[in-house]
């Protein structure tokens, strides 16, 4: 997105409670990634319009964006899954600390060990915000605990720019890039699910639950 019209939709979010500007200083001091503050004042825009009372979390980090989403559903039941201790330990104390605990459980473990265990879940609503490797993975995994007309939320579709320009140069983020590539051009093939790709923060796809069908095996 336009360097310009970045800093104009920052500048236009709404005043935040201290502990939003706090945490969201923190994960920049350790170098921990969260969602773009624009891109998640969409997702709670999404949640408010949607009602989604049973959240589903793929990437917990520190605890950021499952604290956003009950803002936006302070009568949600958040599930979050986080691989890394470090991150898990920390999102536990800033959890508790706000004394949300009771609305947000914390899964320490691999997500796709997580999800395959999860049979007896029905969620309205997923967000996909871990490793961009495994998104496909991810995303099969929790479209069966979806409820009818539930929603799938993919962060980061966009990678800075790389997925749409594969001349920008840095390795790393285009091979990052071509994952993700490879991922948007399955999800919007898939009949399960309607999808749109929208332009805010590093790129959400939103992928609304249509019929029950099974995934397609191709990538």
């Amino acid at each position: 997105m336009d360097e310009m019209l970045t800093n104009y939709l920052v500048q236009s979010l709404p005043a935040e409670e201290n502990w939003v500007a706090e945490l969201e200083q923190s994960a920049r001091n350790d170098g921990v990634p969260i969602m773009d503050p624009v891109g998640m004042h969409f997702v709670m825009q999404l949640i408010r319009l949607t009602k989604s009372g049973r959240i589903l979390e793929i990437g917990t980090a520190i605890g950021y964006s499952a604290l956003r989403m009950l803002q936006a559903n302070p009568e949600a039941y958040i599930v979050t899954i986080e691989k890394d201790d470090e991150r898990y330990q920390q999102a536990n104390r800033i959890i508790r600390d706000a004394g949300k605990q009771d609305h947000i459980y914390t899964i320490h473990g691999d997500a796709v060990s997580e999800l395959q265990e999860m049979t007896n879940r029905t969620f309205d609503l997923v967000l996909i915000d871990a490793a961009k490797g495994k998104y496909q993975r991810f995303f099969e995994l929790s479209a069966p605990l979806l409820a009818n007309d539930g929603f799938v939320l993919t962060d980061n579709v966009l990678f800075k720019g790389y997925v749409a320009d594969t001349e920008k140069e840095h390795p790393r983020y285009q091979k990052i890039a071509s994952k993700i590539r490879a991922y948007n051009e399955w999800l919007i093939k898939q009949p399960d699910f309607t999808t749109t790709i929208v332009p805010v923060g590093d790129g959400i796809a939103i992928s609304q639950k249509t019929e029950k069908k099974e995934l397609s095996s191709d990538a």
